[in-house]
């Protein structure tokens, strides 16, 4: 008995000690402190509509792409849908005392198109989607957290996709535009920070090239799809997309900025690239496979047109822009969204072999891999070919800063993944030290490249809580906190307290 007490007082007094010495941690300080960005700096973190609302066919709400597509058998890892996801559609208010705790003073999110426009602008607006809405914006403005909001994070109504094919015609156009204007209308007077669109050029390279996400078209090589055309309805998925975007913007530009004195911008995902090896054919392979990913969109919507180096490519495969829709891109954005996780190497398919087939940049005749001489590229994640390249952060702002004129930029998402062996219990989910780790190498590297000049305005973690990640459904876990997604119980990690104690550091530089 008595060694059993001893035992249990050793067990009481290190953990009294753990929690004593939590500040004394090597990830309690920070590299790189909050006093390092300008002092309107949105720090925030950020979600989507799909990942983290669930009620699906609650309050008028209709099915979107992504409720149709998760069930259908065998498209998701585990199975899984987005049905209950995080429940935040009945916990929203929690989870905005979750940002508060934090001390962040911006959130990301998205809009369910089929909440607000169930038939799209072949139906009636939704009151209750709108009240949803109305009911979280106001939540986090009381708590001193500036709302900002992306229109479209992968998801459009499935009606649309019945109606007339969704991306792939430009009646989309239309219906992108009558969503935006709605939205403007109902929640612009608060919103000050608008996102057309969320990463469309993953969404439209997985949906209608390699056929992984909804519509799930494709040929081969790419896949083996029941329907679609991977060497060409990718390009005409992206047309309508940038006219789409522009669509939204000349709305907003016209009827409700110069009142509201907001932005508009639109959302990339920038993977950064660098040469497999340092020759010739591979820096040139590497520099097609960038312009092939963000400017594949950003040119056309800041320039008017397609990169050159698409063009050369691709020839007739890319669309043109009419008279018409050049004007339409005259109305330009205002910000830049940079979703950036990891770097990868690239290698040259245009004067050399052994390039796999089927990789979504192909057509750039350029392959990547995370690996060189079977050594990774940077510590590996729970995400296949995300990986931890600080380094990255850096280049990829610097480079987007140059092609574009130094535009206003906000990086809209970053964060570590979690998963695989090795987590048996919760608490081998909240001891999150790698993406400690992780977070404090790339906004180590942010602060770099905004003293170098870089118009950098603003840092998303990617996620507030774990949330449906897609084609991974539950199996991968993003979250500052973790859920349980039985009771819903939402619990900080390591990370939430580093982010925490981060935001603070502002106030003892003062």
């Amino acid at each position: 008995m008595a060694g059993r007490a001893r035992a249990r007082r050793l067990m009481l007094a290190g953990a009294l000690l753990l929690l004593l010495g939590l500040l004394d941690l090597p990830w309690a300080t920070a590299a790189v402190r909050r006093s390092d960005f300008p002092a309107s700096f949105l720090f925030g973190t950020a979600t989507s509509s799909y990942q983290i609302e669930g009620a699906y066919l609650e309050g008028n709400k209709s099915l979107s792409n992504w409720d149709v597509f998760t069930h259908i058998p065998g498209r998701i890892e585990d199975g899984s849908t987005g049905d209950t996801a995080d429940d935040h559609y009945h916990r929203f208010e929690d989870d905005v005392e979750l940002m508060h705790s934090l001390g962040t003073n911006a959130y990301r999110f998205s809009i369910s198109w089929a909440r607000i426009l169930p038939r799209g602008r072949f139906g009636q607006v939704n009151p209750e989607g709108i009240a949803f809405y109305n009911k979280l914006i106001d939540s986090l403005l009381l708590k001193g957290i500036e709302p900002f909001v992306t229109l479209a994070h992968y998801d459009i109504p499935q009606e649309l996709v019945d109606r007339y094919g969704a991306w792939l015609s430009t009646e989309v156009q239309r219906d992108f535009g009558y969503l935006a204007d709605v939205c403007f209308a109902a929640f612009g007077d608060r919103v000050k920070h608008w996102a057309t669109f969320n990463e469309p050029n993953v969404a439209m390279t997985k949906g209608y090239m390699l056929g992984t996400y909804p519509p799930g078209r494709c040929s081969p090589p790419f896949g083996s799809c029941a329907q679609g055309n991977s060497d060409a309805e990718p390009y005409v998925a992206t047309h309508n997309v940038v006219l789409s975007h522009a669509t939204a913007v000349e709305i907003y530009k016209r009827k409700y900025q110069r009142k509201q004195k907001g932005m508009i911008g639109i959302v990339m995902a920038a993977f950064w690239f660098v040469p497999l090896t340092d020759t010739p054919v591979d820096r040139m392979a590497t520099e097609r496979a960038l312009a092939f990913s963000v400017p594949w969109y950003l040119d056309p919507i800041v320039y008017g047109d397609y990169p050159p180096e698409m063009r050369q490519l691709l020839g007739s495969k890319l669309p043109t822009f009419s008279p018409v829709e050049k004007r339409k891109l005259g109305y330009k954005l205002d910000f830049i969204g940079i979703n950036h996780y990891t770097t990868l190497y690239v290698k040259d398919c245009m004067f050399t072999s052994g390039c796999p087939s089927g990789q979504d940049i192909q057509y750039a005749l350029a392959a990547y891999t995370g690996e060189r001489n079977g050594i990774p590229i940077g510590p590996p994640t729970a995400m296949p070919l995300f990986f931890d390249v600080p380094d990255g952060i850096e280049k990829m702002v610097t480079y987007i800063m140059k092609r574009y004129n130094n535009l206003p930029m906000f990086i809209t998402e970053n964060g570590y993944a979690q998963g695989g062996v090795g987590y048996n219990q919760v608490e081998d989910w909240l001891d999150d030290q790698s993406r400690i780790q992780y977070l404090d190498g790339y906004l180590t590297k942010l602060a770099k490249v905004i003293r170098d000049g870089a118009d950098v305005r603003g840092y998303f973690i990617w996620s507030l809580i774990d949330n449906f990640e897609w084609t991974y459904g539950y199996t991968l876990r993003f979250g500052l906190h973790y859920v349980d997604y039985q009771t819903q119980e939402r619990k900080p990690k390591s990370s939430a307290l580093w982010y925490k104690r981060f935001l603070q550091s502002l106030h003892e530089a003062q």
